[in-house]
């Protein structure tokens, strides 16, 4: 049991992001509690990706909770609704608003440490920053999506005072919390470099999935459903960052060339999901296309099962090449071979790994011959490529052993 004295030792999360919502410090909180830790979740109210409040969720509903031992207090937050520019800006700026009215209870709570898991925006931090200011305790923030870069990535500001600002405003985030975790290396040379923190007070540690993507799931129904075709899988979050419109170009031009047995299998919602279906459906590629939607964590293993190869895609944007895709980790834990299309860090990380093939970001061309590559290598070929993915999984990306470094930095 972790303690403090007689005490078990008490960690607020302030999360805009949290169960029932598909994101990695769901498990992270489970290994906090495994450890012995009391965790508290500062969060809001579940409505992503679809930007519509999950069933049995709302302004009135489920606000306290609690789950395999973590307590939950949701905060209010602006839906995103039709995911456009201004409701995601609403969606971003109302957590870290309505998170300021809870200040009151958290400064009557006893907390040994504050851990701040950030996606986007930076601004979800910010009453966990505070608290921790204001109550002397130490506070750690995982980095995961770099600001202002990632905000480029989904709002396109070309103001240049707007610009400063943002910079301005997710330095102080960064500044403000005491030690900082990096999900790539290139990332944590960023954060040293551009806010003078010590060395030791920043961390890398990789994004590592939950142990279900390591499973090796046969739905029989599934496997006979897509046992006629060559499978590229896509699993996760359908968003403007992920590029589709590099894999709309791929599959157009692997259909003009005959391969109409290769099947580009997406499953996943988000933001960018009615846009690209109706540019697969204008593109005359529905035949090679099939949309899942979004599915239970515990039922991904099923989809990667059947994968002949995994696929994912990012933009070419500022600097969103220093931080590693969640599912890349997931897509190693899989024992696939992989097909990408990023820049950055993970460029490497799949070259030394022999896991598939990896692109330059928004090459359609590369992508679309990567494919070829995989299609026509050999059944052995493809399985030595997935099982050297699960070995550079479990020497580097396995979820105890990350979670044990996580937990020892924290403290």
């Amino acid at each position: 049991m972790t303690k403090t004295g007689d005490m078990q030792k008490r960690i607020l999360i302030v999360s805009q992001h949290f169960w029932p919502e598909s994101f990695r410090i769901n498990d992270i909180c489970d290994g906090l509690v495994e450890k012995g830790y009391d965790v508290e979740v500062l969060c809001g109210i579940p409505n992503y990706p679809t930007g519509q409040f999950f069933d049995g969720y709302g302004i009135t509903k489920n606000r306290r909770q609690n789950k395999n031992g973590v307590k939950i207090r949701r905060c209010f937050e602006i839906k995103r609704g039709n995911n456009s520019n201004i409701r995601i800006f609403l969606n971003y700026i109302s957590f870290p608003v309505s998170s300021v009215f809870s200040l009151p209870y958290l400064l009557r709570q006893r907390y040994d440490k504050i851990f701040l898991f950030n996606t986007s925006p930076v601004l979800m931090s910010y009453t966990g920053i505070v608290l921790g200011r204001l109550k002397k305790i130490e506070t750690t923030m995982y980095v995961l999506d770099l600001w202002p870069e990632n905000l480029y990535s989904v709002l396109k500001v070309k103001n240049k005072l707007l610009r400063a600002i943002a910079l301005r405003v997710s330095n102080w985030h960064y500044r403000k919390t005491d030690k900082l975790i990096a999900n790539s290396k290139k990332l944590r040379e960023i954060l040293i470099d551009r806010i003078g923190k010590d060395e030791s007070k920043v961390i890398y540690i990789p994004q590592f999935c939950e142990k279900i993507f390591e499973a090796q799931l046969v739905d029989e129904v599934l496997t006979n459903r897509f046992s006629g075709t060559f499978n590229m899988v896509f699993t996760g979050n359908l968003s403007p960052a992920q590029s589709f419109e590099t894999v709309i170009a791929a599959a157009k031009k692997l259909k003009s060339k005959g391969y109409d047995d290769i099947k580009w299998i997406i499953v996943g919602d988000g933001m960018s999901r009615t846009w690209l279906e109706g540019d697969v459906e204008k593109e005359n590629l529905s035949g090679v296309f099939e949309f899942i939607g979004r599915v239970p964590m515990e039922d991904i293993p099923k989809y990667t099962h059947i994968a002949d190869g995994l696929f994912a895609c990012l933009s070419k944007t500022e600097l969103l090449d220093c931080t590693l895709p969640a599912k890349v980790f997931s897509y190693y834990a899989a024992g696939r071979p992989l097909v990408l299309a990023m820049d950055g860090e993970i460029q490497q990380i799949v070259q030394e790994s022999g896991a598939g093939y990896i692109v330059d970001a928004e090459d359609s061309d590369g992508l679309a011959n990567a494919v070829v590559k995989l299609y026509e290598a050999s059944e052995k070929e493809r399985e030595v490529m997935g099982k050297s993915a699960k070995k550079y999984y479990f020497e580097h990306f396995e979820r105890d052993k990350n979670m044990a470094k996580l937990i020892e930095f924290v403290g």
